[in-house]
């Protein structure tokens, strides 16, 4: 349960992180060509959307929740400062490792997103030990939790692929001897594939696991015999004929009760506390103050 929270937790400052970037990048746009044609980032027919229309309907729809975790984030950086708090680089990579298995997006494999995701993993842990600094926990509720928990902590090995789906053998044949006449497979998937969610990223599905019923047992057992960046011969599917593309893979890893009794202490203590994780309970501490005016700690 905590593995997903943290999850929608980190999509929710990614995609913070996204409008803050569009606006400010497009604000900084409009104060650099105030009144020319470029203005206009939209048309309709005739008429036009003005950037600071577009602008303006940002902030009204999203500016005080882009604000607010603003805030949170500085408001952890200094509370992690003010009480000499650190998270490792272990933790931050078996944080993303796990999400890695089971977020479904071509976003991930892009170096800059991989850095943006990693640095929201370690503030919200930071969140975290700073919420629990004070919760004693013995080592052998530590110990009970991970024996009576041992699969929370395990990675499991997880396959990114991609996939082109067409209706019949002899279509599959020849998309495969295009792609080893240098077709590009990205491309193909567009233009080819009838699974229409999967097309429209190129035929990028993520990355699947085992136990992954959205696919079938075929398309993992196929990934296995394949290196990264081979395809596959076609694969009986459902909607017809697969040839699936390797783009990487995470080898599965179990973890002792060492390695992970940090986490398993957080946990715990955050159970025992019975609040939210928010890094509102420290806004009065760190003497913040706003554009929309008095917050109350537990908004």
């Amino acid at each position: 349960m905590r593995r997903k929270q943290l999850w929608f937790l980190i999509a929710a400052l990614i995609m913070v992180n996204c409008l803050t970037i569009a606006f400010f990048l497009a604000k900084g746009n409009t104060a650099n060509g105030a009144g020319l044609k470029k203005d206009v980032v939209a048309t309709v027919g005739k008429k036009g959307i003005l950037r600071q229309d577009w602008l303006n309907e940002l902030e009204a729809r999203y500016g005080k929740d882009v604000l607010k975790d603003m805030i949170d984030q500085k408001v952890i950086k200094e509370m992690a400062k003010k009480y000499k708090i650190t998270v490792s680089n272990q933790d931050v990579e078996r944080e993303f490792r796990m999400i890695q298995t089971t977020y479904r997006s071509s976003n991930e494999k892009k170096q800059e997103d991989e850095k943006r995701w990693k640095e929201q993993i370690r503030n919200s842990l930071l969140l975290e030990e700073i919420l629990t600094k004070d919760v004693a926990v013995s080592d052998q509720e530590r110990k009970n939790y991970f024996n009576q928990n041992k699969d929370l902590f395990d990675i499991p090995s997880a396959f990114h692929l991609s996939q082109i789906i067409v209706k019949t053998e002899a279509e599959a044949e020849k998309s495969l001897k295009e792609l080893s006449q240098g077709s590009s497979f990205s491309t193909m998937a567009m233009e080819r594939s009838i699974d229409e969610f999967s097309a429209n990223d190129g035929g990028d599905i993520g990355y699947i696991t085992e136990d992954d019923d959205r696919y079938p047992l075929e398309y993992v057992l196929t990934a296995k015999t394949l290196k990264a960046g081979e395809w596959s011969k076609p694969v009986k599917v459902e909607q017809g004929y697969a040839i699936i593309k390797l783009e990487g893979k995470i080898k599965g890893e179990s973890y002792s009760y060492q390695e992970v009794k940090e986490e398993i202490r957080r946990q715990i203590a955050l159970e025992q506390m019975k609040v939210p994780a928010s890094a509102r309970t420290f806004w009065d501490e760190a003497k913040v103050s706003w554009f929309y005016g008095k917050e109350k700690s537990n908004d």
